[in-house]
């Protein structure tokens, strides 16, 4: 049997073990639109501790984690300087949205924020901001399948094959099951992924400069510019500290963490992960050893595309065998595919519910909201999937591009919850100047001092509410035509 061969029956073995187990979790509770969405609320703390971080560990950790620090070196570690402000973010929204949730009926970001603010347009904007965002990330994935695939078979299997294989099975079990496939299929990509990234990040410095420390000290030697701030690309401090805030101010915002709130059993529960969640972010510790081992490995020939790091250390400089080497493809399709998971599941729901339930699915019964749901998770994970053909540049690139976006919800939400006060006119108009301001720093004009856009936008979308609360009009009384908890 050819090396390839061994390779890709590992996979698909390991494609049909997920999809088996994602479409057995389809039960009861999926065929209500609270089970489908919400799992009935009563996820617990072992099964939301993987789901919620499955949102870490994707294809942005596994291939854009170890391609930034090969990259750049030391202003890699962002990375971990945001996600360690993450469990705040859960201690101090989690438990408050997931008792409003439970109730007023909420089962999205904009269920809530149109509520509060009694208006339908504004959950709606919420909505449209949320889809927007959502889908490149998802591409996210689709495209780091893709690139795995390719690499991990010497291109038996085609880029756009392998993106085609994963985005079939997610959407095959979130399309049965709901959270409830989502959960349970995490559980297990969580187990694999953690194994299969604490394996490589100590294997390979081990095999090639005699383990960890080794390899620093001989990098300290040869390319010291990479251990030191701004790195070896100028990445200055201004940039690396507003990725930063945009990054944990807009992981805070993203509507799948909120569905997930929605979903837990209790606000202690919420409260039970927000400790232990830290722990994603320190198995992210070994795959940025992996591109730093890259950077002497790769000194004379460097890479054309940084996010392929891994794969190369795999396949071509550590030598693995071919089983190792289908493992390694599994963990990191975990990693692809949980996150996907989530992503799909939830842009589907915010679209259906947000967007279409006010406007042309007004009315429509919950089997019709169901079955759009299903449907709009293939729509738009095959939306994505042509996105991930177009050959995205950096992984990271693509997800700081959506934080940007995101983070400009952070005024509205935190009104909804904490500053019943703001008014919707306001934060309405923060968040379309928003939006608006970061695209065009972030597509058209240069971000002023060399900070991520999103921290300018998110100054602008404050400095128009704050103008907003101080001179606009005050609120019409218009109540929503329809109940909350639909």
């Amino acid at each position: 049997m050819s090396d390839t061969a061994i390779v890709i029956g590992i996979t698909l073995v390991y494609l049909v073990m997920v999809l088996a187990v994602g479409l057995r979790a389809r039960g009861q509770a999926s065929s209500s639109l609270e089970g489908y969405v919400a799992g009935g609320r009563h996820v617990g703390v072992v099964i939301l501790f993987f789901i919620l971080g499955a949102e870490i560990f994707s294809a942005f950790a596994f291939l854009g984690t170890p391609g930034w620090s090969y990259q750049h070196g030391a202003p890699a570690f962002y990375i971990l300087a945001y996600l360690s402000l993450v469990p705040i973010t859960i201690w101090a929204l989690g438990p408050r949205v997931a008792k409003l949730g439970r109730e007023r009926g909420y089962l999205t970001q904009g269920d809530m924020i149109a509520d509060h603010y009694r208006s339908k347009p504004l959950g709606m904007l919420a909505g449209v901001i949320g889809v927007v965002a959502l889908v490149p990330y998802l591409t996210i994935q689709i495209a780091g399948a893709g690139l795995l695939f390719q690499a991990a078979t010497d291109g038996a299997v085609p880029f756009w094959l392998g993106g085609l294989l994963a985005f079939l099975v997610v959407a095959a079990y979130v399309f049965t099951s709901g959270l409830s496939g989502i959960g349970w299929t995490n559980l297990v990509q969580g187990v694999m992924m953690i194994v299969i990234a604490w394996f490589l990040g100590l294997a390979i410095p081990e095999r090639l400069y005699g383990g960890v420390g080794e390899m620093f000290s001989q990098l300290q030697q040869q390319a010291p510019e990479y251990l030191t701030m701004p790195g070896a690309t100028g990445m200055g401090w201004g940039y690396f500290s507003t990725a930063v805030l945009v990054s944990a101010f807009g992981g805070a915002m993203w509507p799948h963490l909120f569905m997930k709130f929605y979903s837990a059993d209790s606000g202690k529960t919420l409260r039970k992960v927000s400790v232990f969640y830290p722990l994603y972010a320190y198995l992210l510790v070994p795959l940025l050893f992996i591109g730093f081992a890259g950077i002497l490995a790769f000194a004379d020939a460097p890479l054309e595309r940084s996010d392929t790091v891994l794969l190369r250390m795999v396949m071509d400089v550590a030598n693995f065998s071919p089983w190792v080497i289908g493992l390694m493809l599994s963990g990191a399709l975990a990693a692809a595919m949980s996150t996907g998971a989530n992503l799909a599941h939830t842009a589907a729901v915010v679209l259906v519910r947000d967007v279409m339930g006010p406007t042309v699915m007004k009315g429509a019964s919950e089997k019709a909201t169901i079955g759009a749901t299903r449907w709009s998770v293939l729509g738009l994970s095959l939306a994505a999937y042509g996105l991930a053909l177009l050959n995205p540049g950096s992984l990271v690139m693509i997800l700081l591009t959506a934080y940007g976006l995101i983070v400009q919800l952070f005024p509205m939400v935190i009104g909804a919850l904490f500053m019943p006060t703001l008014r919707r006119a306001s934060v309405m108009a923060g968040a379309l100047v928003g939006s608006l301001g970061y695209l065009l720093m972030d597509f058209v004009w240069s971000s002023p001092f060399g900070w991520h856009a999103g921290v300018w936008a998110m100054l602008l979308n404050i400095v128009v509410v704050a103008a907003w609360q101080r001179f606009g009009r005050p609120d019409s009384d218009v109540s929503l035509t329809r109940p909350a908890s639909r």
